[in-house]
């Protein structure tokens, strides 16, 4: 490297070192403190708003419930007949998982009333766990 590149790269350390130190000492006058609304949930909702969301919960989704799962090979997928056992991937006893349109949303557990299977939900996963498992 020539000695011009070495008098730059010393000049350019030298400016670092300055701006550092004066934000140490406080001297950036460039910062300002953003004031924020605080959020609350008191907004009403308006009659345009209501619209789209009634237009929303008339949406029909698919909801299922998923006891676990396995993979087998076709020919033993064929020998299966009235009896047989699969073994799947979870522990007796383990949530069931509740997925609308594929997407996992709960873990719950089965219950029988007035003699129907039901499924009672012991975890509802949040939106931002949610929006996460998308990408």
């Amino acid at each position: 490297m020539s000695e011009d590149g070495m008098d730059d790269w010393a000049a350019a350390m030298a400016e670092q070192a300055e701006s550092e130190a004066d934000q140490e000492a406080g001297d950036n006058e460039d910062v300002q403190v953003a004031e924020l609304d605080e959020l609350t949930d008191d907004a009403p909702i308006t009659q345009e708003e209501k619209k789209k969301l009634d237009t929303i919960l008339d949406i029909p989704v698919t909801i299922s419930m998923e006891v676990g799962r396995s993979q087998i090979s076709i020919r033993n997928l064929l020998q299966l007949n009235q009896g047989s056992v699969v073994e799947l991937d979870r522990v007796a006893g383990e949530p069931l998982d509740v997925l609308v349109n594929g997407t996992l949303i709960a873990h719950g557990e089965v219950v029988v009333v007035n003699d129907k299977f039901g499924i009672r939900l012991t975890d509802v996963i949040s939106q931002i766990e949610r929006i996460k498992k998308l990408r």
